[in-house]
């Protein structure tokens, strides 16, 4: 009886931990991502999605039983889009500090670059850069960096929907991501630079995709963001995450947040780590 009142009694209980969570504060907040999680096991038991991220990187287990083929190299891919979120929505490698539960909305959430930074690059900002409604970076913020690359014939552009095309409603989606931190240093790693956009072997290809902060962790995934907190994401995605942090610029990333082919002028939130193994790849 507990259970089914459980269940039929989701919705009710999510808008009430909202509340208790805005009253009762940051404690409360564990209360609305069990919410969220659950919410998001429920939408999807039976329904057939296939495994989703972002994951624990160090958990290999899964269940899931949708498999899809790993799609190519991103080197015979083409770049569509690149886009960031504050705080990495993974979690391994140099980035395993908890950012805290957040507004329940992917703000304030995810993990944070493990390491220290040396007091000269850690020195703050006159002001934020990449300001939004949620808040903007300054040094010491930690970044997770999407490529996300298609096979289908497209040219790099706003929103996942430079992915796809009218010619090719299906093509296989790969991320390459790396997370950064922001530090306050012009010798650091150049966020222009990082993103430039050029040709190589007939594709559109991001120039300087990091190649030095290790082996990329791969894994069969979806696509990501606080939007599905709640339910399954449908897009497949071939991950790959690199497992160390790169110190980049504070304020060439704030340069980039001015304009780009992207539109991209804010970091977006993060989605709750998946958790639900019926919900995992099962990685080797």
């Amino acid at each position: 009886m507990k259970k089914i009142c459980l269940i039929a009694c989701l919705p009710a209980l999510l808008a009430a931990t909202a509340v208790y969570a805005r009253d009762a504060g940051h404690a409360a907040d564990k209360v609305v991502i069990s919410a969220q999680n659950a919410a998001l096991e429920k939408s999807t038991d039976g329904k057939g999605y296939g495994p989703q991220s972002p994951r624990d990187l160090a958990n290999k287990k899964g269940s899931n039983k949708r498999n899809f083929a790993a799609a190519p190299s991103y080197k015979s891919m083409n770049l569509c889009n690149i886009h960031f979120h504050k705080n990495a929505e993974h979690k391994g490698g140099e980035f395993t500090t908890y950012a805290g539960d957040g507004d329940g909305h992917g703000y304030e959430t995810g993990f944070k670059y493990s390491g220290k930074l040396g007091m000269n690059e850690s020195k703050p900002l006159d002001a934020e850069v990449c300001s939004s409604k949620h808040g903007g970076l300054q040094v010491g913020d930690t970044v997770e960096l999407h490529y996300v690359h298609s096979t289908a014939q497209v040219l790099p552009g706003p929103t996942l929907n430079a992915c796809l095309s009218e010619t090719d409603i299906n093509p296989q989606l790969r991320v390459e991501a790396q997370v950064f931190v922001l530090v306050n240093d012009p010798k650091a790693a150049d966020f222009n630079a990082l993103t430039q956009v050029g040709e190589i072997n007939g594709y559109k290809q991001a120039l300087n995709i990091p190649k030095n902060t290790g082996q990329a962790i791969q894994y069969a995934g979806s696509t990501t963001g606080p939007a599905y907190n709640e339910k399954g994401s449908p897009l497949q995605v071939s991950w790959s995450v690199r497992p160390r942090v790169m110190k980049v610029n504070a304020e060439s990333v704030g340069q980039w947040c001015k304009g780009n082919a992207f539109n991209e002028d804010h970091a977006h939130g993060v989605r709750n780590l998946v958790i639900h193994e019926a919900l995992l790849s099962s990685m080797r």
